[in-house]
Formats: C-alpha cells, sequence, structure tokens
C-alpha cells in the first residue's frame, strides 16, 4: 500500500504554497518534472517534511524503490534518526522486499516516536506482506486509533479479505469511503468494496485458492467464457458460439456489431445470429447498444481506447474479445472468450453457466449497463 504521503505531517501554509507547483505537474502525470519540483522544493525548505513525503511518495508510486531509499537516506541526514525519516527508510526497504530490515527500521521509528501514526500503518504492510496477518492487523488499529485514515482501513480491508473474512473486509473499505478526505480516495474505496462483494460471490473459499478466470473477475468485474481446465485451447467458433449462448440467456439485444482489428470469419455468423448488422468503426453508434467485438485488445489502435471509452462512459452496450492476455491490471473488455500466457491461449473450455452467474452479480462490470436496444 503506497500512503507515506497521505498522513499529515504538520502541514502549513507556507509549504502548502511551496508544494503547490510540484503536486500539480504529479497530479498531471508529469513524473520526471515533479519529482524536479520537489527536488527544489526540499533544497528550498529542506526541513520541510511533507515535501520529502510526497517527494518519497511519487518515486514509491511509480514504482522506483532504490530512488525512494536513496531519498530516505537523505531525509535521514537531514533528521537524523527522527521517526520520521526512520519511516521513510522502513517504507523504501518494503518495497525492495527487505522485510526484516524494514521491521528493523520501523521499530526504530517506533523506540523514537511511538504516536506517529506512519510508523504504525508501515509496520502493518511489513508485517502483512511478511505473512503475519494478526501482528498487521494489530499495528493498524494502532495506526487508525492515532490517525484516522483512510488508507489505514483499506490495508486493514485489504488483509482481511485475503483471509477469506469478506464481511469484515468490506466493513472495512466502507469505513474507508466515509473516512475519505478526497473524491479519488473514496472512488478507490469503493471499487474495492465492489470487488470485496465479488470475491465474496466464491466463499467460503479464500482468494489463494480461486482460479485464474475466477481470479480475474472479482478483480475486475470482467467475465472468462472459458474458465475450466481442458485437453485444448478452445477455437474462434468455440468462443463465439458460447458468447452467443450467453447473450441469449442474458436476454441481450444488440443494435450494431462493430469489428476492430483483423476481419475475422467469426463476427458475420455472430452479428447474424445476433440480429444487428455488422460495421467497421466507421459506423459506431454507442446510442444504439453496441457490441464492440475484436481478437484481442487493441491498445495500439487509436479507435480501441475511443470506442470502449464511449460504452463504459455511456454505459451502453458492452464489448467482447476472443483473448486476452493474463495478468493484466485493467481488463479493456467486458466479456472474455479465454486468457492467454504470452499469446497462447490457455488449454480451458467454455462454461456458459458460470458466465451468466457471474454476468448477474450485482457488483459486476455489467451492472447497471444497457444492454438491450430499443
Amino acid at each position: 500500500m503506497r500512503t507515506t504521503a497521505s498522513y499529515e505531517l504538520f502541514p502549513d501554509a507556507p509549504s502548502e504554497r511551496a508544494m503547490a507547483r510540484a503536486r500539480y505537474l504529479a497530479g498531471e502525470g508529469r513524473v520526471a518534472d515533479a519529482e524536479k519540483a520537489y527536488r527544489d522544493v526540499l533544497a528550498a525548505h529542506p526541513d520541510l517534511k511533507s515535501g520529502w513525503a510526497e517527494c518519497f511518495e511519487l518515486l514509491r508510486r511509480h514504482g522506483r524503490p532504490e530512488d525512494a531509499l536513496r531519498l530516505a537516506e537523505a531525509a535521514r541526514a537531514q533528521f537524523g534518526d527522527a521517526a520520521f525519516a526512520m519511516a521513510l527508510r522502513g517504507a523504501a526497504l518494503i518495497e525492495l522486499e527487505r522485510y526484516r530490515e524494514a521491521l528493523s527500521a520501523l521499530e526504530q521509528a517506533l523506540e523514537a516516536d511511538p504516536d506517529l501514526a506512519l510508523v504504525w500503518h508501515e509496520l502493518g504492510y511489513a508485517a502483512y506482506r511478511l505473512g503475519d496477518k494478526t501482528r498487521a492487523l494489530l499495528a493498524l488499529d494502532r495506526a487508525f486509533a492515532l490517525e484516522p485514515h483512510t488508507e489505514t482501513l483499506r490495508l486493514r480491508g485489504r488483509i482481511l479479505r485475503d483471509a477469506g473474512r469478506y464481511q469484515a473486509a468490506e466493513v472495512a473499505y466502507e469505513g474507508a469511503a466515509q473516512a475519505a478526505e478526497h473524491q479519488e480516495q473514496r472512488e478507490a474505496a469503493e471499487r474495492e468494496i465492489a470487488a470485496t462483494r465479488r470475491y465474496a460471490f466464491y466463499a467460503p473459499r479464500r482468494p489463494e485458492e480461486l482460479s485464474m478466470a475466477e481470479r480475474w473477475f472479482a478483480d475486475t468485474g470482467a467475465v472468462v467464457l472459458a474458465p475450466d481446465d481442458g485437453p485444448d485451447a478452445p477455437d474462434d467458433a468455440t468462443l463465439a458460439a458460447a458468447f452467443l449462448d450467453l447473450a441469449r440467456d442474458s436476454g441481450w439485444r444488440f443494435g450494431q456489431v462493430v469489428t476492430l482489428g483483423p476481419a475475422l470469419p467469426v463476427w458475420r455468423p455472430l452479428a447474424d445470429a445476433l440480429g444487428a448488422p455488422l460495421v467497421t468503426r466507421s459506423g459506431f453508434d454507442p446510442s444504439i447498444v453496441p457490441l464492440v467485438v475484436a481478437q484481442r485488445p487493441q491498445p495500439a489502435d487509436a479507435g480501441w481506447p475511443t470506442l470502449t471509452g464511449a460504452v463504459s462512459e455511456r454505459a451502453s452496450g458492452l464489448v467482447f474479445v476472443l483473448e486476452h492476455p493474463a495478468p493484466a491490471s485493467t481488463p479493456s473488455a467486458d466479456v472474455i472468450g479465454v486468457l492467454t500466457d504470452a499469446g497462447t491461449r490457455r488449454l480451458r473450455q467454455v462454461n456458459v453457466a458460470h458466465a451468466l452467474a457471474e454476468v448477474q452479480h450485482p457488483a459486476g462490470r455489467l451492472a447497471g449497463r444497457r444492454v438491450t436496444s430499443p
């Protein structure tokens, strides 16, 4: 959990003004410029702890743990072995997966200041990564008692969910949504609530006991048509037929079928069976419940984010791909035929009944989506 900069560290009006530009650049995704701006702030205001924390968080969030550790060491040179500097060091060591060293640094930080919530939070995260869930939860309880914070509750929810305690996890995430100070925090907590409800669909199994396709649905809400072990990889015709069965069982009716990427022989029979015209991207109309189809996601095609984004934003229609690489942090389709590894389809067989149950889940990706044309 990347939370270092979220905790209050003696903010004041001058510091807020000094960091305004760095925060703006970070918000715009201009990481290099934001880092330079933060470092300029630290050069002018070396005692500004919130500046150190936010610069550290920028590096941590963008997968630069070595640079984060170097920044933590610079903070240590500035502040000595104070709790704040040791907390940054511990957080950086967590990201480097040097968990025992991280615990040592964080315990040293507690000796310096046992009432700094940031230290307890990072200690909880380190214990969680080491597999000590009991210690992690105790540390997070202490962090929350010192400073009620949405990120602490989110981490608590994650630990409880991983343990299969879905109801308790949902309560923690709901608390995180209520404690959120910013819209982004609230939306993140709400996404976790939905994911926890999807995980609970497979109770009493824990997340680690789920198949890749089940985890895919739980994490993203997207449905995989071929989740079960099978002797062969399903071909295009099998996956298109499975989608047609799912559409009929779900009562979906589309106003058009829009193709992207290579023209495949399966699209014309699918469109005919659905009773919808087959068109290219130039004929795309998001108002008539389109079905956007492709062999696989087309990230290099400028039309892909345009069409799929329109479907999502208007909550009308859906996106179906025959195959999708796994893992992926964010799926770009609502229904997926089969997952692939390094471009090769997995040996799986379709299970339309299972897909139908996932489609009907109230926290699924298609919940609230209009999938019936006028």
